[in-house]
């Protein structure tokens, strides 16, 4: 699959950053993302007063204040958020449930980028960093790319620590659950993939990518879904970005799956997060074993690899998938 620059990425930058999830407590959520990414707790802050943080709400000012703790990992950062009651978008979000809610991207300029790009999407939320200089704002882009976006305008040079001190519980420090901390991919499931695909790669700036087909004639791997044999049809493709790679998922629907599952009961949207492992089994085992159950597993459409998608939603409210590349 190419990946090389096609033309200038729509927010002038195709690295995304950061991922967000979106909680009703966020203390609880620390502590289990700690244990998942083996650090130690952040120490959450709620957002500065409106007469700092200049918040607006669809154009409107909001005196929500939401909590925030951060996660810096080898890829993205990670960012945990429990929304005020105060209107806000974090709230609409979490309103609908707990779970994945944004991408963010650096960019130079909020401002000239939201005049200068050739897409134009409504402005959702916006606000000022404080004590820290810069901005932020939330595009609503969820009808195209099934998740929010966020722009991240700091002025001065960005600091490289974490943005919240990395204090309290150090019990899990340097064991992650899965023995490693990075999330390699992120992957969303959409009901046309070619459609997605051409949305994605444009707002990306990178060259079409490859469209696979898993379960059809001439790749019949086999998979378990449910307990139970299954074909596992589905199209999809992958798109790298520098620190994260994007899989975008079109499950057939005559053919049981967890994609299928996830998107007649939830629609589109992000299916899960993934992380490469020394082995699926022992990772698997050790998750059943905490009581998080295997959904589906099977080989790679090619045969170069196993994966395993594992019931995390009651900790994490995200699917886990676990990922083993075969030695050559």
């Amino acid at each position: 699959m190419g990946n090389s620059i096609a033309r200038k990425p729509l927010l002038g930058t195709n690295d995304i950053n950061q991922i967000a999830f979106v909680f009703k407590d966020i203390e609880k959520a620390s502590l289990s993302f700690a244990k998942l990414l083996g650090t130690t707790v952040p120490q959450y802050f709620t957002a500065a007063p409106q007469e700092y943080s200049q918040v607006t709400y669809y154009g409107e000012p909001t005196p929500a204040r939401n909590k925030l703790a951060f996660f810096e990992t080898p890829g993205v950062q990670v960012e945990l958020i429990e929304p005020d009651s105060v209107a806000n978008l974090m709230r609409e979000c979490l309103d609908k449930g707990e779970g994945f809610n944004h991408i963010a991207f650096d960019i130079d300029k909020i401002s000239s980028t939201l005049e200068t790009m050739e897409e134009k999407y409504r402005v959702a939320q916006t606000g000022e960093f404080y004590p820290d200089k810069g901005r932020y704002a939330f595009l609503d882009t969820c009808e195209k790319y099934k998740t929010y976006i966020e722009l991240l305008e700091h002025e001065g040079q960005k600091r490289d620590e974490p943005l919240s001190p990395l204090t309290g519980d150090s019990q899990y420090e340097g064991k992650p659950l899965l023995g490693t901390n990075k999330i390699a991919q992120i992957a969303f499931v959409v009901r046309d993939v070619k459609e997605a695909q051409k949305a994605w790669c444009k707002m990306l700036g990178v060259e079409p990518t490859t469209i696979f087909h898993s379960g059809f004639e001439g790749a019949n791997k086999v998979s378990i879904y449910d307990g139970r044999p299954s074909e596992g049809r589905s199209h999809f493709t992958f798109i790298q970005t520098p620190r994260i790679q994007v899989e975008l998922v079109q499950p057939d629907s005559a053919s049981p799956s967890t994609w299928l599952d996830h998107l007649e009961k939830h629609g589109e949207g992000l299916h899960h997060i993934a992380f490469f492992v020394d082995s699926v089994k022992e990772k698997r085992d050790l998750l059943n074993e905490l009581g998080f159950p295997t959904l589906q597993e099977g080989l790679f459409y090619d045969g170069s690899g196993k994966y395993a998608y594992m019931d995390t939603t009651s900790e994490f409210s995200v699917i886990i998938e676990l990922l083993e590349m075969f030695n050559e």
